[in-house]
C-alpha cells in the first residue's frame, strides 16, 4: 500500500491543506487562521456552518471555512514570532487535519518563513507528529512530520509545473512569497536553500492593508478597521463599500505600493548578484500586490508566476512528500531484498 502524504501550510492569513490526493489529481482547500475559543463545543445557534471545534487544554476552539460566523467583534490576529506556540495554531493544523478526513498520514509536510526554520523546525515536528483529537471524538494519527522553508514548496511546485525539476537542480533560482504577516525569499542553488541569502521580512498583505485602513480612517474621519473588505476589493477589482457608498481605492494605491518596495528593497541587501538567477518566482496570496515593486526590482528579468499562488507551497509540500516517500520505500525494498 503506498505511504499517505499530505500537506499543511498554516499562514498568517490562511491556512492550506492538501484535501485530497490520488495520484496526480492533487486538490487543495483553505479556510482563514482564525481561532475562536470557548468553554463549551460550539453548537452554531441551530445553523450549520463548515467548522469544526477542536478540544485543546479544556476549550475548544472553532475553525474552518464558515469560522468568520462564530466571530465576536474582537478579531485576534496572532501575529507574532512565538504564533507556533499558541493554541490557535494547534488549532489550525487539527482543523486541517480534520477536514482531510483521513484517520492516518504517514508523512505531513509543513512550512515555515524562512527566518523562523532554524529556530522553530524541531518544536513543529514534534507538535505535528502524533495523536490529534480534532473533535467531535475523531482522531488523526501523524506517524511522522517534516518541516520546510515555506518557499521551498513554491519552488517544487514551480519546477513540476513547468516540467524544469532535472534541468533546475544545475541552476540558480529566487523564489518569493508574499503572505500575510512576512514576506520571505529563498536563494537555492538546485532545490537546495542558500541559508545566508535567505530571509523574511514582517512586511506583508497585513502591512499593506493596515496602510490603506489608516489612510481611510483619516479621509472618513473615523478609525476604519475592516481589513477583509478591502482585501476583497482589492482582489475582485471592486469599490470598498463605506457608509452605503462607494469608496475608490485607486488613489491610494501609490501609497500602498511603497509598504511593497519597501520590502523588496530590503531583500536586495540579502541576494547577491542578480544576475545569476535564472529562475525569479512569485507566489503567496499577496503576489498581486507585490507584483509591480518586484519587476521594477528586476528589469532585466522575467517575473515568473503560478496559477494558484495562494497553494504554490502546499502544493510543492505535498510534491515533495510524496517523492521522499517513494524514496523511502525503494530503500526499504532494496534492504529487503539484499537481505
Amino acid at each position: 500500500m503506498a505511504p499517505i502524504v499530505r500537506a499543511v501550510d498554516i499562514g498568517f492569513g490562511n491556512t492550506k491543506f492538501i484535501s485530497s490526493a490520488s495520484g496526480t489529481d492533487v486538490r487543495c482547500a483553505s479556510f482563514p487562521s482564525l481561532a475562536y475559543p470557548s468553554a463549551r463545543a460550539p453548537t452554531g445557534g441551530g445553523e450549520r456552518r463548515k467548522t469544526v471545534a477542536v478540544p485543546i487544554d479544556g476549550l475548544y476552539y472553532e475553525v474552518g471555512p464558515d469560522v468568520r460566523l462564530a466571530a465576536d467583534t474582537f478579531r485576534a490576529t496572532q501575529l507574532h514570532d512565538r504564533y507556533t506556540e499558541t493554541p490557535e495554531y494547534l488549532a489550525l493544523l487539527r482543523g486541517a487535519l480534520a477536514l482531510m478526513r483521513v484517520d492516518v498520514i504517514d508523512l505531513l509536510v509543513l512550512g515555515l518563513p524562512v527566518s523562523a526554520l532554524a529556530g522553530k523546525r524541531a518544536f513543529v515536528e514534534k507538535l505535528a507528529a502524533g495523536s490529534h483529537d480534532v473533535g467531535n471524538g475523531q482522531e488523526v494519527l501523524v506517524r511522522k512530520a517534516l518541516v520546510v522553508a515555506q518557499p521551498q514548496g513554491a519552488l517544487v511546485h514551480y519546477a513540476a509545473q513547468h516540467g524544469k525539476l532535472d534541468a533546475i537542480a544545475q541552476e540558480q533560482s529566487l523564489i518569493l512569497d508574499a503572505g500575510s504577516r512576512t514576506f520571505d525569499w529563498l536563494v537555492a542553488r538546485g532545490m537546495r536553500l542558500v541559508e545566508k541569502r535567505s530571509h523574511s521580512l514582517n512586511r506583508g498583505t497585513f502591512d499593506v492593508l493596515q496602510v490603506l485602513a489608516t489612510e481611510i480612517g483619516a479621509e472618513i474621519g473615523t478609525p476604519y478597521t475592516d481589513l477583509d473588505a478591502i482585501d476583497h476589493a482589492l482582489r475582485s477589482g471592486r469599490r470598498l463599500m463605506i457608509y452605503q457608498r462607494q469608496h475608490d481605492l485607486s488613489k491610494l494605491l501609490p501609497i500602498a505600493q511603497t509598504v511593497a518596495q519597501q520590502a523588496v528593497s530590503s531583500m536586495m541587501q540579502w541576494i547577491g548578484a542578480d544576475y545569476a538567477f535564472q529562475h525569479i518566482v512569485l507566489v503567496g496570496g499577496g503576489a498581486f500586490l507585490f507584483k509591480k515593486a518586484v519587476k521594477q526590482a528586476f528589469p532585466r528579468h522575467r517575473i515568473h508566476e503560478v496559477k494558484d499562488p495562494l497553494y504554490a507551497n502546499v502544493r510543492g509540500f505535498q510534491l515533495a512528500g510524496v517523492n521522499l516517500a517513494l524514496s523511502a520505500g525503494s530503500r526499504s525494498a532494496g534492504k529487503g531484498s539484499a537481505s
